[in-house]
């Protein structure tokens, strides 16, 4: 039993130690059993079965707000990763933002950054800034690449010290096979397993920031998520495996600060570039009435 047990820690340490990668903000390393263009293909399937079927809103000024904060957000990540040394992450994501006709309060995101925004989701969020908070959790599962850790996991949970073997040989057929639970392929297309509640923590963490980057205030977040909590069980997907509603507000009060230092950097170095450029114009006026 003991030699068992050796064997099967060796194998885990061979496989974290081949198969780690970090995530970006928190650091924290993580366990890749499969690669992005095998996740992005397979759910891309789901996702393109989910879109064909969906009702897309018909609210020109709410759709136009999702997709313009979903992009600004985007944008803002982009340049974050290329100025951290993580540009090639970037080739990974052609960003999606859609709201769809759905009653229930809530979102989701499939990798490669296609993210979906029902309409009973606006009721809670009111302003672009909330809206801001949910689209930054949203994104920061894809930037963190959740659904390639959760299906890492699956994988050595599916098939043991067998996994390093699964890693040379036949993986195509086991992460199709571990896909068709996650992402719901075949009969549920678009119906995503929860993540974890550490997956979902780090998301609101990184999602926070990631608003803040793109210029949308963090300090909106609490009063959100209370909004949500009053809810109760009329929001059922969107809490399904998320931390609990005291602890979920909590932990990111305590995040706020470095939040708010992103939001700051934000507004100085936009207030910079606004008088710059209202400094130019006058110059320019100026210039134009001496001749």
């Amino acid at each position: 039993m003991r030699t068992i047990k050796l064997v099967g820690a060796a194998i885990l340490s061979a496989l974290f130690f081949t198969s780690c990668s970090t995530v970006a903000l928190t650091g924290r390393k993580q366990l890749m059993l499969v690669s992005d263009s095998e996740v992005l293909s397979l759910s891309n399937q789901s996702y393109k079965a989910y879109m064909d079927s969906a009702k897309i809103s018909t609210n020109t000024a709410n759709t136009e707000m999702v997709v313009r904060c979903g992009k600004r957000i985007a944008s803002a990540v982009e340049t974050y990763l290329k100025a951290n040394g993580r540009a090639a992450e970037c080739a990974n994501f052609a960003w999606e933002f859609h709201l769809v006709q759905d009653k229930t309060a809530n979102a989701f995101c499939m990798p490669g950054g296609k993210i979906v925004v029902n309409e009973g989701l606006l009721p809670y969020t009111q302003t672009e800034d909330a809206l801001a908070i949910v689209l930054g959790h949203e994104v920061a599962h894809a930037v963190a690449k959740h659904s390639q850790e959760r299906m890492s996991k699956q994988l050595l949970a599916s098939y043991g010290a067998q996994a390093l073997g699964v890693l040379t040989s036949g993986k195509s057929a086991a992460t199709q096979q571990i896909a068709q639970q996650v992402y719901g392929l075949g009969a549920n297309y678009g119906v995503m397993l929860p993540y974890s509640r550490s997956n979902e923590s780090e998301a609101d963490h990184i999602g926070l920031i990631f608003a803040a980057m793109a210029g949308y205030d963090p300090d909106v977040a609490t009063g959100f998520w209370s909004r949500m909590a009053q809810a109760g069980s009329s929001v059922p997907e969107f809490f399904s495996d998320h931390p609990s509603d005291a602890s979920r507000i909590a932990n990111i009060k305590k995040e706020l600060p470095e939040a708010e230092k992103y939001y700051a950097q934000y507004k100085a170095t936009n207030t910079t570039t606004k008088s710059s450029t209202t400094t130019s114009k006058k110059k320019s006026k100026s210039r134009k009435s001496r001749k």
